[in-house]
């Protein structure tokens, strides 16, 4: 299996395939032609919505030059169907949203389970990559998640890393919750005894489970402890243990 655990695949403002740091070249290495994929909502309930996003990441695929001999979406409409659509796709899309939402769906359908034996490719977008660490770190998000007491900050995730990742740094380091700092106030304060890998978009994790290999590729962080210490820049790759 290899994953590649993005924050974004297009570039900003642009439907467009962000070729930053060799992205859609490996892409290109790792997938057939055509190759089938599916596309894992985060949110189950919302079917437009997952419609709409997955035919832009198709859309935006195809004009890159990937073919695709089936694209399927899988939400709360064919949830039954998660094993197959697994077993019999090359490439997972794992979308993006709200974490804690996505999380409960991917438990609800045995997700990790369903990815025992899967031999393609993982492409993870913002919560879709989050949700792919053994331990996920779901900072508040929502208005009145970060005010709440109850809040659960941490999930069992789909076990395909260890690493704990926080995506869109680059907004995220300006973001304001609930009148709190994301970073300053809650972000920061969480990591202590812990460590957490902020990237920006146009970065992304790359994990090849055969080799046994995991490579931060791009501009990212390391917080940990309550501090903030550069790790890498646009262009670098770096071998994380």
């Amino acid at each position: 299996m290899k994953c590649f655990l993005t924050g974004n695949f297009n570039l900003p403002n642009s439907n467009e395939l962000n070729p930053e740091n060799g992205l859609v070249d490996r892409l290109r290495e790792a997938l057939p032609t055509p190759c089938e994929a599916v596309y894992v909502c985060s949110a189950p309930d919302i079917p437009a919505r997952t419609d709409r996003y997955a035919k832009q990441a198709r859309a935006s695929f195809e004009a890159a030059g990937f073919s695709f001999s089936g694209f399927t979406v899988l939400d709360g409409r064919n949830q039954q169907e998660t094993q197959a659509l697994v077993q019999q796709a090359d490439l997972l899309f794992f979308a993006g949203g709200h974490v804690p939402t996505q999380n409960r769906f991917f438990q609800q359908i045995g997700l990790r389970q369903a990815l025992e034996g899967f031999n393609g490719v993982i492409l993870g977008v913002s919560a879709g990559s989050m949700n792919c660490s053994e331990v996920v770190y779901a900072p508040p998000e929502l208005k009145g998640e970060a005010l709440d007491p109850d809040y659960p900050k941490y999930y069992d995730g789909l076990g395909l890393t260890k690493t704990i990742l926080i995506p869109h740094y680059q907004i995220l380091k300006t973001d304001i919750v609930d009148g709190l700092r994301l970073m300053e106030d809650i972000t920061c304060p969480d990591s202590v005894g812990k460590r957490f890998y902020a990237i920006v978009d146009g970065s992304y994790i790359y994990l090849d489970t055969v080799a046994g290999k995991e490579e931060i590729c791009g501009e990212s962080y390391i917080i940990e402890n309550g501090a903030l210490t550069p790790l890498s820049v646009s262009g670098e790759v770096v071998t994380l243990s």
